[in-house]
């Protein structure tokens, strides 16, 4: 073969090398846009359904306040003040529990207020949680924020505090534990949120899926989190997610 043939033989190699590269380049490209999208309808579909859950629970849990707390104390107040005919004193009781009733009132409001719900931050949506557990004396609760806490996804904190509404739900209604501590550790490179409650458990090898146990890992998975929920027959139950920013 002529000098000139291999000169031009190479050409052409380097050429369909060039042109396979260019589209091997696009097609991972593609395939990555593709899978980007994916992921992006997922978010957007599990954050849909997260704001819709929170809001029901929302509701639920005004309900649940205005007849189990704000109801029980206006009827208090209802029964003092028909005894004042009869005992002056009583007066003083009945506006104890009036004013009683109305902070409870403007605390309740703050849940009902679309925007002032859409501006919590992670961390201020559990507190508010937690100071209704709290408020109501349903189970003693706390919460502990450990480390500087980082900017986290509005979209993805609204998937995690649905992830941890959940659970709380759970240990309220069905753990008939006494104490509720959730841990927020704010790392250089992820964020580990544990919450624990000394309830009375369930058997591992038997995951009620009234506890919601697969909807808690299927959001984390969304958002690329890792969720474990470890539990033992009257030893409580343990969730600890991690999530890398």
């Amino acid at each position: 073969m002529e000098p000139k043939e291999i000169t031009v033989l190479i050409a052409v190699l380097i050429l369909l090398s060039l042109v396979a590269i260019i589209i091997t380049l696009f097609i991972v490209f593609a395939n990555r846009k593709n899978q980007l999208l994916r992921e992006k309808e997922k978010i957007e579909f599990e954050l849909a359904n997260s704001q819709i859950e929170i809001r029901e629970e929302t509701l639920r849990n005004i309900s649940w306040e205005l007849h189990d707390n704000i109801g029980q104390l206006m009827t208090l107040a209802k029964i003092n003040a028909q005894l004042v005919k009869d005992n002056p004193s009583k007066i003083t009781e009945v506006i104890q529990t009036i004013s009683k009733a109305l902070n409870e009132l403007r605390s309740l409001s703050k849940s009902i207020n679309p925007e002032y719900i859409k501006n919590l931050s992670l961390i201020e949506a559990i507190n508010l949680e937690i100071e209704r557990f709290n408020r109501l004396d349903h189970i003693e609760s706390s919460v502990d924020i450990k480390g500087e806490s980082k900017i986290v996804d509005q979209k993805k904190e609204v998937i995690i505090f649905r992830i941890l509404q959940e659970f709380f739900t759970n240990t309220i209604k069905h753990s008939k534990g006494s104490t509720l501590k959730v841990i927020l550790n704010y790392g250089e490179t992820s964020l580990i949120i544990e919450a624990i409650d000394n309830g009375i458990g369930f058997s591992m090898d038997n995951k009620r899926t009234g506890l919601g146990i697969q909807n808690m890992m299927n959001r984390a998975k969304v958002i690329d989190a890792t969720l474990d929920i470890n539990s033992k027959i009257n030893k409580g139950t343990h969730l600890n997610l991690e999530y890398n920013y």
